[in-house]
């Protein structure tokens, strides 16, 4: 489990400081000094490193902010670049702008030494490498932030593949998950414009979810899992995993051989049917979404082998999604509303699947998303493409400040990315109309007798709680009563504006009454000549006139900076 730790003002130790002058730098270089700034940590830097050359400068200045954020995180290593993976899946968090670029993140390290490897298997399974395996290739199939992938034998005959955790990872991702949960607070605090997306949120959350990943068990599991839903399915494999060899630091899977998807040529000239492979990839990604709600949620050409017989193969489990059966259906009517033009239905159900702090001006997103659908009204359904269209939507729900879920946008993107691959393999492929049967299935569902019976015997259920929970609370409620004890909290909203205004209207009345009374005070003093004089007169009252005229222009400066009078 990561121990993760607010770094305070005493707490800041030395394995902090040079990693967080690091991290600096490199936002210095990209340009973003003026956020330096903001939060108040330039002391941190040194000068020496605020130096970029001109050209650099040159290069940087014609390059997005969207840009520059992915070049920095490239730079700051494999936590940031997890960092921005995982943002990546989040419009909830991050604007939509940025999501794209960080979708290009890497995430490629050099390999660690294979004896680092040997060390730590023998030190999870407590026997020496050469009683486990009858040979481990020593150079890694492929290397990650996280681990790397080594082919290997098992005692048995079996082939494998072993990802071990990279060394010391762990201490790692806390240093830099504290200096981030740091950085973070300093936002919130200081940048109104960057606490509307909750960094500390953000940090606290992608701390959850790396624990998640460097704990391969769980891995496992997904993978066990997806293979149980496709039980008796010919036209996918999902690999075995060895339990026995499988530890929170080592994962043990069969080794598969294929063809990546990508290599198109390669497919061809192995007599395999791209046509056919697109159709099964729809099915398999379409399946996993609208009828069992556990998804891969990373299907790009990387994670998909095709083995003989056009059989699709899906790896890395290390990024799955999740949703319930309401979510399915409500995402289900949203991309039906959409397809068929019905804008008010669209919208209503658009408000279901989001959550927002500001009350959305209802009329005015009807207005949006009606243009939106008119963009795509005269359009065949073949030529609607699910990817750009649900890019599109997701500006319109980020344009009034609405939230989306983390997995339902993971739906969306898990889409996208299956329409690529399979434009690629077919670009005739119509994805509107492969789904079509999937959203006819889920929408039928809800009318099917069993589903009725069930969703009135748990009606019935709750009612019957609510039934035999409503005489206590009546007792509850009038023991209350006759004790005098009942609670009442009254919140005022929006009076804080207005007491303010009030507030500064009375000072300033206040102010006008002693300019009023300086002035009418000094004239009497004028008047009765009262000693000691300036020229012939009285010096107080000049002094009392003077101070009257000094008020009264502060007080109308203070009038014209608020733009009335």
């Amino acid at each position: 489990m990561l121990s993760i730790k607010k770094i305070g003002v005493f707490a800041r130790t030395y394995r902090h400081l040079n990693r967080y002058r690091q991290i600096l730098s490199i936002f210095f270089r990209y340009g973003f000094g003026d956020l330096i700034e903001l939060l108040k940590i330039d002391q941190y830097i040194e000068i020496g490193l605020q130096f970029v050359s001109k050209n650099r400068r040159d290069r940087l200045e014609k390059l997005s902010r969207a840009e520059k954020v992915r070049m920095a995180i490239e730079e700051l290593g494999p936590t940031y670049i997890k960092l921005g993976q995982i943002l990546s899946t989040r419009p909830d968090m991050v604007p939509v702008d940025f999501i794209e670029e960080l979708s290009k993140l890497q995430d490629s390290v050099p390999s660690f030494p294979f004896i680092e490897v040997s060390r730590i298997i023998e030190a999870e399974f407590g026997q020496p490498i050469s009683q486990l395996f009858d040979f481990i290739d020593e150079h890694p199939l492929a290397s990650a932030s996280i681990g790397q992938v080594h082919r290997a034998k098992l005692k048995n005959g079996d082939l494998v593949a072993v990802k071990v955790q990279r060394p010391g990872i762990k201490s790692i991702i806390e240093v830099d998950i504290e200096i981030m949960l740091h950085l973070a607070i300093l936002a919130e605090r200081n940048i109104e414009e960057i606490s509307f997306y909750q960094p500390v949120k953000i940090v606290e959350e992608f701390a959850r979810t790396l624990e998640r990943e460097i704990d391969y068990t769980i891995e496992a599991t997904n993978l066990e899992r997806t293979a149980i839903n496709f039980l008796g399915d010919p036209t996918i494999y999902i690999p075995n995993v060895y339990r026995d060899m499988t530890t929170s630091h080592v994962l043990t899977m069969e080794f598969v051989e294929g063809i990546k998807v990508s290599e198109t040529k390669t497919l061809e000239a192995n007599g395999l049917d791209r046509k056919m492979i697109t159709r099964r990839g729809a099915d398999i990604c379409l399946k996993q979404i609208f009828d069992d709600g556990f998804f891969h949620a990373d299907p790009h050409p990387g994670n998909i082998f095709i083995l003989p017989n056009n059989v699709i193969c899906l790896l890395d489990f290390g990024m799955v999604g999740s949703v319930d059966r309401q979510t399915r259906e409500d995402f289900v009517e949203l991309v039906d509303s959409v397809v068929h033009r019905h804008e008010s239905r669209a919208t209503q159900v658009l408000l279901k699947l989001t959550s927002w702090e500001i009350e959305p001006d209802i009329r005015l997103l009807e207005k949006d998303v009606a243009d939106f659908l008119g963009q795509h009204l005269y359009k065949p359904l073949k030529d609607i493409k699910i990817g750009k269209l649900l890019l599109q939507l997701l500006e319109l729900i980020s344009r009034h400040r609405l939230r989306i879920s983390p997995d339902v946008f993971m739906m969306m993107k898990a889409m996208g990315t299956l329409e690529g691959v399979a434009l690629m393999l077919d670009p005739e492929f119509d994805m509107v109309s492969h789904a079509e049967p999937f959203v006819k299935r889920v929408k039928l569902a809800r009318f099917h007798p069993q589903r009725i019976t069930g969703d009135m015997i748990r009606m019935a259920s709750d009612l019957l709680d609510l039934l035999q929970q409503l005489p206590r609370d009546i007792r509850e409620i009038s023991r209350f009563i006759r004790k005098q004890q009942i609670p009442l909290k009254l919140e005022h909203q929006g009076l804080d504006a207005m007491l303010s205004t009030h507030d500064q209207i009375s000072n300033r009345i206040s102010f006008s009454i002693i300019i009023a009374a300086l002035i009418i005070g000094s004239a009497l003093i004028v008047i009765s000549k009262t000693p000691p004089y300036f020229f012939g007169i009285s010096l107080i009252g000049i002094i009392g006139f003077l101070a009257a005229a000094v008020m009264g222009i502060w007080l109308l400066v203070a009038i014209l900076r608020k733009g009335m009078l």
